[in-house]
């Protein structure tokens, strides 16, 4: 029992160093958890973050590796293909955001950063049912319809896109960004 609350205590430090922007005690804390409980991805999670903020990307990913490991996690998986995209690893990167997504279909770090690589890499096609399966668990976040609508509208799909949009402005009709895109649908139509 003991070993269990110590490795609490050490995480929620590390945990709450990492926050004040103490990297050097974070990491102290997170090797202490770890080393204390070594059947744990938190640790391994928090420890990643130190190294991606001091630009140590080799030591990120082996720690993003070690937690996917013991707990395949959204974190995890997102981590890694976050890296992957950094190093131009495009399959890596597709391929661990989508396991991120598929463990978890709200993880917005995933989801955009798919995005983004599905932009920059022209495969816009293959993030539509990542945006679809977030709707499908919160119909009303309007961020994601939005990007969903503009990545139709990339691909010529013009009617779903005003479809989202026409979705968007029931929900909130100010939403600027989707009466400019709607403007720009209509436009393009004429």
């Amino acid at each position: 029992m003991s070993g269990q609350l110590d490795y609490e205590i050490n995480k929620e430090l590390g945990e709450c160093y990492l926050f004040m922007g103490d990297l050097d005690k974070s990491e102290e804390y997170y090797r202490k958890a770890m080393n204390g409980n070594g059947v744990h991805a938190e640790p391994h999670l928090g420890l990643a973050t130190i190294a991606v903020q001091r630009g140590e990307l080799d030591m990120a990913m082996g720690h993003y590796r070690e937690a996917a490991d013991l707990e395949g996690s959204d974190r995890s998986y997102a981590g890694m293909a976050l890296i992957e995209m950094e190093r131009g690893e495009i399959d890596a990167a597709f391929a661990h955001f989508g396991m991120a997504l598929a463990k978890n279909p709200e993880n917005v770090v995933a989801l955009f950063g798919m995005v983004r690589l599905s932009y920059t890499e022209n495969r816009i096609e293959d993030v539509l049912p990542y945006l679809k399966d977030y709707l499908a668990v919160d119909p009303m976040k309007n961020e994601v319809r939005f990007t969903l609508a503009g990545c139709l509208m990339s691909l010529g799909r013009h009617d779903e896109a005003r479809e989202h949009l026409e979705t968007i402005l029931e929900q909130e009709p100010g939403n600027r960004n989707a009466l400019e895109l709607s403007e720009q649908l209509r436009r393009n139509a004429a």
